[in-house]
């Protein structure tokens, strides 16, 4: 077949090229990638290493790295959000995905979400060598360390990053029954057994010791004033006693209680006391007068734990009637009766970010309870179910509960020996105490090989901790000014004042976890991390998640499932329902 004609003009035709094609060939490195040498004093220190590893022909496990629950990253972006963000109350939304944990930001960023500070995820299992109950715990002023008050009388200080053991010390010789520093962080007071109280340095100089009730009766409970000028003991002689700390004397002897008083609590900025003891009774007193004010007989059985609030309205009772009360000093009237221990409780804790609350029980529970929840009625004493369950996070009585002051973490005593640390979930965790409606069986992790004293078998959970709601500026529940300071936030979100203020005057709490709860059935948000399909728009529309009609130009949804797709910065203020904002929106 003869070739076709070309048709195209000669000087568009290509031209064979005269040169020939170079390939370039590389002259150096041609070897692959070597590595360094090593020093011939390191080749025999790893030789040492190698041969101390052998010990009677057994080869020693290598350690692994500890968990650390660090807050610089989230307190740092948190920190830079707050100058970068396009409104005050801009939060970003989170996603069910591990890589979003570095989004997490702290408890305080999400004051419209309590959901955010359930500390519910088992970190770490702390354990002496000499194993004994530990019957109080407490985390040092600077925040870094927990100590902790066991039977033997020893104080026990680990570090609250690492949960590593720093130091032990002798400081009584009976069993610690109650320890508190000062609101000033300057000096620690213990009380032990045999009624004696001594002080403490802060690095664990001992100052002075004396016998602090009479017959040698065991001193429960250790409270301080507000000015630190005072504190008040708790004995099982059945009085309360008034010390003035400088001069280590007693000023007054409270007496009113029928038996041995279990707990007591200075209020946290005013000359108020409360007291609880086994004659079920919960007294409230006039520490200049040493008058009873007024007396509560809502339990059936001893009071074995009381805590205030933190802005000093509410105060919570533990008692082995089973139940924990929430009393309102204001109105003095039940606030809320949560129902949810099976066996007596044993310890109590409020959140100091969140209205949160958690108590410990005889049986190893721990329970978290959302008092942010609106009832149709909040003074009908209406029962209350727990909002996270942990069913067996230790084996036997929990004693003592510490929140740390930044809200991340939260630490347990046990009468099983061992101290524990919890923290909230990470975003993306599968495993959540919400999905088996609460509670979940628990698997038997081996947590050997941390370290040489963390070889017991430490029972895991599938916790829930929650997850972030935007819409909310970093204020505390009981605050009555938004997070800048200036007075009404109702205002200020329906666009009355316009010039924001920028304060840095904040505590900054700390990085933890979180998790996913699902939707609660009673209709309110949960504030979960989980993505539930449910398309655009989902929290949107006229009316709020209480089915109320919105106010005009509120952004819809905010408080529903906010990684949904559909919610605003809006939404009904969940914390305001009881305490200074009440009745703004």
């Amino acid at each position: 077949m003869a070739a076709l004609p070309v048709l195209l003009p000669a000087n568009v035709l290509p031209k064979p090229s005269s040169t020939p094609h170079l390939q370039w060939k590389p002259q150096k490195f041609l070897s692959d990638p070597q590595p360094p040498p090593q020093d011939d004093g390191k080749l025999v220190e790893q030789d040492l290493a190698n041969a101390r590893q052998m010990i009677d022909g057994k080869l020693i496990k290598k350690t692994r790295p500890r968990r650390t629950v660090d807050y610089n990253g989230g307190v740092g972006r948190w920190a830079l959000l707050r100058k970068l963000r396009p409104n005050p109350y801009y939060v970003p939304n989170m996603r069910p995905s591990p890589p979003f944990i570095i989004d997490l930001l702290p408890p305080k960023a999400y004051p419209e979400n309590p959901s955010t500070s359930l500390c519910t995820k088992f970190v770490h299992t702390s354990t002496n060598k000499i194993r004994c109950p530990v019957n109080v715990v407490t985390w040092t002023p600077e925040s870094r360390r927990v100590l902790t008050g066991s039977t033997s009388g020893e104080f026990t200080l680990w570090n609250g990053l690492t949960f590593n053991f720093e130091t032990i010390l002798q400081a009584h010789d009976t069993a610690i029954c109650a320890m508190t520093f000062t609101h000033s962080g300057a000096y620690l007071a213990s009380a032990d057994k045999t009624g004696i109280i001594k002080y403490f340095e802060p690095n664990m100089n001992n100052l002075t010791a004396w016998q602090g009730s009479s017959s040698r009766e065991a001193i429960r409970g250790i409270s301080f004033s507000p000015d630190d000028r005072r504190f008040a003991t708790a004995s099982d002689d059945s009085s309360v006693r008034i010390w003035s700390f400088a001069e280590s004397r007693v000023e007054s002897v409270l007496t009113g209680h029928g038996w041995d008083v279990k707990c007591v609590e200075w209020h946290p900025t005013k000359g108020l006391l409360v007291s609880g003891s086994k004659d079920n009774q919960i007294k409230f007193w006039d520490p200049r007068t040493g008058t009873v004010l007024s007396t509560l007989h809502q339990h059936k059985n001893t009071i074995q734990a009381l805590s205030w609030s933190p802005n000093g309205n509410l105060v919570a009772s533990a008692s082995r009637d089973q139940t924990v009360r929430v009393f309102d000093i204001r109105a003095m009237k039940e606030f809320r009766i949560l129902k949810g221990h099976k066996k007596e409780v044993c310890s109590v804790a409020w959140h100091p970010v969140h209205p949160l609350l958690v108590s410990g029980g005889s049986e190893g529970a721990i329970l978290h309870w959302d008092l942010s929840t609106p009832e149709e009625n909040t003074f009908t004493s209406a029962v209350s179910p727990p909002r996270a369950t942990l069913s067996q996070a230790h084996d036997s009585n929990v004693w003592s509960l510490a929140y740390h002051p930044f809200g991340h973490i939260l630490v347990s005593a046990s009468n099983d020996h061992t101290t524990r640390f919890w923290s909230r979930e990470r975003p993306g965790d599968a495993s959540s105490v919400f999905s088996g409606g609460g509670e979940k069986p628990p698997e038997i992790v081996d947590m050997a090989g941390q370290e040489e004293e963390d070889d017991a078998m430490v029972p895991g959970f599938g916790f829930g901790g929650g997850a972030n709601v935007p819409g909310g500026g970093g204020v505390p529940w009981w605050s009555g000014k938004d997070e800048d300071g200036v007075g009404d936030i109702g205002l200020r979100r329906a666009g009355v004042s316009s010039d924001v203020v920028d304060v840095d005057d904040f505590v900054l709490p700390g990085l933890g976890s979180s998790s996913v709860p699902p939707p609660r059935q009673n209709g309110y948000s949960s504030g979960g991390m989980m993505m539930h399909q449910d398309g655009p728009g989902y929290g949107g529309g006229d009316k709020d998640e209480f089915g109320r009609d919105r106010e005009p130009g509120r952004a819809g949804g905010g408080n529903e499932d906010w990684a949904r797709g559909g919610g605003g910065s809006g939404g009904f203020n969940r914390g305001a329902r009881y305490g200074p904002r009440r009745g703004r929106y």
